[in-house]
């Protein structure tokens, strides 16, 4: 195991290797941290302080595996579970097997992760976890599975702060809206599609969200200085969460 000195942040981003995952990663990697990727891509980048696991997080063995891995290799600060499917289906036609494979990837994963690092974050008496919902999560058209599972990371960020604060961990929530340079949104929304000038136009500050506007509120939980602030979900959406929107 790497171990850091007291001020320095390892972060695990699940996700790192596109969209807001990788604009988390280079916004840490900005800051100063060591970064561990997991996803099943490789990052776009190689860098000293980027570190890539190659790994299928809806494969609960896999997941366990690499968690134990990077456990075993590093002191990790700071958990951040970005990575996410859609699955979009119509309640007639959602499949069971679909919401057992977002349950593993949304809950199953993140607490896999959180396990194995927890004891570093315990020992160090600090820790910062961040679990990337949606506003999804308070429900949309053909999203059975994805609200579920989105809005059972909701719940479960609560618990574990209730169970952590004493150790100095917080555990928090980053529930974005519609992110365009996003390849889960690209594949239900066309670039310059008339659906896409709607959408936006439907969101109160009438645009579409872009990573960096996700990836500044997961800095924002991941800080050292924000001790003060758990168990809470933080809606990255434009104001699309006070109303009705049709993606």
């Amino acid at each position: 195991m790497t171990t850091p000195n007291p001020a320095q942040n390892v972060a695990v981003v699940t996700g790192g290797s596109t969209g807001i995952g990788w604009e988390i990663c280079r916004q840490m990697l900005d800051a100063g941290y060591e970064v561990v990727s997991l996803a099943r891509r490789r990052p776009p980048q190689s860098l000293a302080k980027l570190h890539a696991v190659e790994v299928d997080l809806m494969d609960a063995a896999a997941t366990q595996q690499a968690a134990a891995d990077v456990a075993s290799r590093f002191a990790v600060t700071h958990v951040v579970h970005n990575a996410g499917v859609v699955r979009p289906a119509l309640l007639p036609d959602v499949e069971l097997d679909d919401l057992q494979a977002l349950a593993q990837l949304h809950l199953g994963a993140a607490i896999a992760l959180v396990q194995s690092s927890l004891p570093a974050m315990k020992e160090n008496r600090f820790g910062r976890i961040v679990l990337m919902s949606s506003r999804g999560a308070l429900g949309l058209a053909t999203r059975t599975a994805y609200a579920a599972t989105k809005a059972g990371m909701v719940g479960m960020a609560r618990t574990w702060a209730l169970e952590l604060a004493g150790d100095g961990i917080t555990v928090n929530v980053v529930a974005p809206g519609p992110i365009a340079d996003t390849e889960m949104f690209r594949s239900v929304v066309p670039e310059n599609s008339e659906r896409e000038k709607a959408l936006a136009a439907a969101i109160p500050v009438q645009r579409l969200g872009h990573s960096d506007d996700v990836a500044r509120a997961v800095m924002f939980f991941c800080d050292r200085a924000n001790g003060f602030v758990t168990g809470q979900t933080l809606y990255v959406c434009g104001g699309a969460s006070m109303g009705a929107i049709v993606i």
